[in-house]
Parts: C-alpha cells; sequence; structure tokens
C-alpha cells in the first residue's frame, strides 16, 4: 500500500514552504516517524516525519518551493518488513597491542607505496608530524581536496622557477577569484523585509547608557557554586537584564507597548523575545510572563529555546508574540550599537561585551568592568522620558542586584513602607 505524506503547516497565513533537505535517499527503506527532511517557511523550521514504514518514493526536488498540503513523497509499506533500527555498535575484542601492531603496519604499507608516487610533494614538518599523529598519508590527503581551482594551476605553473635550495625566482602569486552563489532561504527572505520595514515604518531612536556590572560579577562568582547544586545549570549575564528589563516595564508601560491602527495596545504581560544566533539566521524565541519567573527560571527557559534554535526545532507558538526584545550582541564582541526594533514591539535592548574602564567613584579614579546598554524605540509611540527612565531603571537594578528582589524599588523605602 502506498501512503501519501504530505508537507504540514507550520502555522495560520504560511501557505508556502521550501524543502531544504531530505536526510534520506529516493527509495530507501525507512521506519516510523523517522525524519525525512528539513522544512523552512518565513517563520519557522520543522521536520517531514514518515508516517508509516516502508520504502520512500520521493516527489518533491530539494530547495524547491512548494503548496502547504503537497505530497512531498510516498510510502510503500509493503517494504515494512525490511525496516530496521539503528545497527548495535560491535565491540572488538581484538587486544590493544595487536591493534597498533596492525595500524603500524598499515601505515608502513601506505608510505611505501606512495614513495615513488609522491616522492616530489614538499610537506613542512608541522605537517608531517599531523600526519604522524592522524595516521594519514599522502595519498588520502590529495584524494581528500575538494578541487582545484585555477590560482592552483597557476602556483604550478610558476614552480619552475624553484631552485633547488627551495628559494623563489620569478614565480607569480595569484588570489582565488571564485565566486559562491547560494539561494537565499525563506526564513531569510523574510527577516530582510522585516529588517527595512522597520527602518521605513517607525521613527526609530537609539539612547545610551552604561552599566557597572561589579555587584552582579561579585554575586555570581560568590554564589554561583550554590546556584548550580541548587537549580542544576549556571547563572548567566542575559537573566539579570532580562528580568531587569521586565520589571522596569512595568515602571514604563509605554515601553511594553504598541501601535494597532489608530490604537495604543499596553500589555499588563511582559512577554520577552531573545535573539538568538542560529544556522539559518536569526531567531527570536520568547520567554512568556517574565515578571513572575525567578532566574533560575528564565535560565532554564533560555538554555531550552537556544538549543532548539539551533537545532532549527522551534515552533512558531514559540517565537509568535512578544512585546519586549533583548539581544546580546557581546557574545560576538561588540562594543556599542543600534539594535533595531523587532516589529510590531516599540523598543528593544541591546547588551554589549564588558570591558575594564577607568571610571569616577565618590571622587576617585578606579577601573570598574563597565557594559555599555543601548535602547532602541519607536519615536511615535514612547517619548524619550520614558526610553530614558526605563534604560535608568535597568543600570539601577543591575548596580544593586538587591532591587529585583523589591521590584526594582528603593528597599530602603519599601522596608519603611514610603
Amino acid at each position: 500500500m502506498l501512503v501519501e505524506v504530505k508537507v504540514p503547516t507550520p502555522g495560520e497565513s504560511v501557505n508556502e514552504v521550501e524543502i531544504t533537505s531530505w536526510l534520506i535517499a529516493d527509495g530507501d527503506i525507512v521506519n516510523v516517524d523517522q525524519e525525512l527532511a528539513e522544512i523552512e517557511s518565513d517563520k519557522a523550521t520543522l521536520s517531514l516525519l514518515a508516517s508509516e514504514a516502508g520504502k520512500i518514493s520521493i516527489s518533491i526536488a530539494e530547495g524547491e518551493t512548494v503548496k502547504v498540503g503537497s505530497v512531498a513523497c510516498t510510502i510503500d509499506t509493503g517494504f515494512a518488513n525490511q525496516a530496521v533500527s539503528a545497527p548495535e555498535e560491535k565491540i572488538d575484542t581484538k587486544p590493544a597491542e595487536e591493534e597498533k601492531k596492525v595500524a603500524e603496519t598499515s601505515v608502513s604499507e601506505k608510505k611505501s607505496s606512495e614513495s615513488d608516487e609522491y616522492s616530489n610533494v614538499k610537506i613542512t614538518p608541522l605537517a608531517k608530524k599531523m600526519m604522524k599523529d592522524e595516521g594519514v598519508s599522502v595519498d588520502e590527503i590529495i584524494k581528500g581536496l575538494k578541487r582545484l581551482s585555477a590560482g592552483d594551476v597557476e602556483r604550478v605553473k610558476g614552480l619552475s622557477g624553484i631552485e633547488s635550495t627551495g628559494g623563489m625566482t620569478g614565480s607569480i602569486k595569484e588570489g582565488s577569484r571564485d565566486i559562491t552563489r547560494n539561494k537565499m532561504s525563506q526564513l531569510r527572505k523574510k527577516l530582510a523585509q522585516r529588517l527595512v520595514s522597520v527602518k521605513n515604518e517607525t521613527a526609530m531612536l537609539t539612547t545610551f547608557n552604561e552599566v557597572d556590572m561589579s555587584q552582579i560579577m561579585a554575586l555570581r562568582k560568590k554564589y554561583q557554586p550554590e546556584f548550580i547544586e541548587k537549580h542544576g545549570i549556571k547563572l548567566g549575564f542575559m537573566s539579570f537584564f532580562i528580568k531587569a528589563s521586565a520589571l522596569a516595564l512595568k515602571h514604563f508601560p509605554m515601553v511594553n507597548s504598541i501601535i494597532d491602527g489608530d490604537e495604543i495596545l499596553s500589555h499588563e504581560y511582559v512577554d520577552i523575545s531573545v535573539a538568538v544566533q542560529a544556522p539559518k539566521g536569526l531567531m527570536v524565541p520568547i520567554i512568556r510572563n517574565v515578571e513572575t519567573l525567578s532566574l533560575a527560571d528564565i535560565e532554564n527557559e533560555l538554555k531550552e529555546l537556544a538549543q532548539k534554535a539551533r537545532k532549527g526545532r522551534l515552533s512558531l507558538d514559540e517565537m509568535k508574540g512578544g512585546t519586549f526584545t533583548v539581544t546580546n550582541g557581546g557574545v560576538f564582541g561588540s562594543m556599542i550599537s543600534t539594535p533595531l526594533i523587532n516589529p510590531p514591539q516599540s523598543a528593544i535592548l541591546g547588551m554589549h561585551n564588558i570591558v575594564e574602564r577607568p571610571v569616577a567613584v565618590n571622587g576617585k579614579v578606579e577601573v570598574r568592568p563597565i557594559m555599555y546598554v543601548a535602547i532602541s524605540y519607536d519615536h511615535r509611540i514612547v517619548d524619550g522620558k520614558d526610553s530614558v527612565g526605563f534604560l535608568v531603571k535597568v543600570k539601577e537594578m543591575l548596580e544593586n542586584p538587591v532591587k529585583l528582589f523589591f521590584g526594582g524599588d528603593d528597599p530602603n523605602k519599601k522596608i519603611l513602607d514610603l
């Protein structure tokens, strides 16, 4: 019996997807729920799974864009009895000493067989050591080359000018002029459109501040072992910024609002989108109701979403919505930047690298770990007073982490009920 495997829908409003890669070959025998292909839309990446066991017949070429619901492949269930599980790893009982002798003999045979054919190949001392350590031959390395370029040919032509002492007498070096052309993915196309629309459709403005990270760094250093022991995860910097942002948004609700036609929608909750660099482009999964989460909860959410993003396993629901975004260019070494708003949101917080800088503390110059932070916002809805006030509130909580426990307020005033 032939069973049709149709292209699933990644979510509402998505009509077309791209078969980015087949994970099996035409005619392969597959098991139930085995991954057959990766499918990409302008919103998410998902896997195509086998609904039955049997022999595969592929209907759509790799890289082709098709409608949702199209038949991607068929499965002939008449071959289901030939589907087998992954073979178990065999245990080699050959003694270690015998293996070593066989390996040495093999390497010796390789050297003798290649000595005549590749006697003129020049090998640097470092390359010889690496080849010896890895047990590979010149023949294997040469056969492993992908292709020869025009530059390689020109360099070989210049070898006639090499003297017996190894010096060059007149060869001309030529750099590669190759060009690699790759098709833009659906996800990358959509990302490009959104970035251009942000610049054209919003009155984006950016304001900056700096944060002394001394207190947070000391806190992490002192309590990291206990934190890991209790929660099973490391305490990073992102959770502090995400939590501080959530609390600051409660003080400045306009930064947590969006424009909807002629109306302003202000959210009573805080769903923070976190920018994650994935192999196929920038992804922004969402941590919901951050205002109710602890630092440990945020760290666990971050870990899970980052792993899914890097594996291309984020669902549309995990990326839909969001009222504010946090992005960390500091992991790549960025000192300062103007992050782009993630529409329809009205603001985004940008983190950067931490650098020791001389600062004035109580009339004296001290060296402190400083991070520059930035908030880009849509000036149509967020005024300078709110954007600057938000960033200052975030700064205050990060420089005095105890305020995180008091919702961003002054602990002394809270204690005195002022």
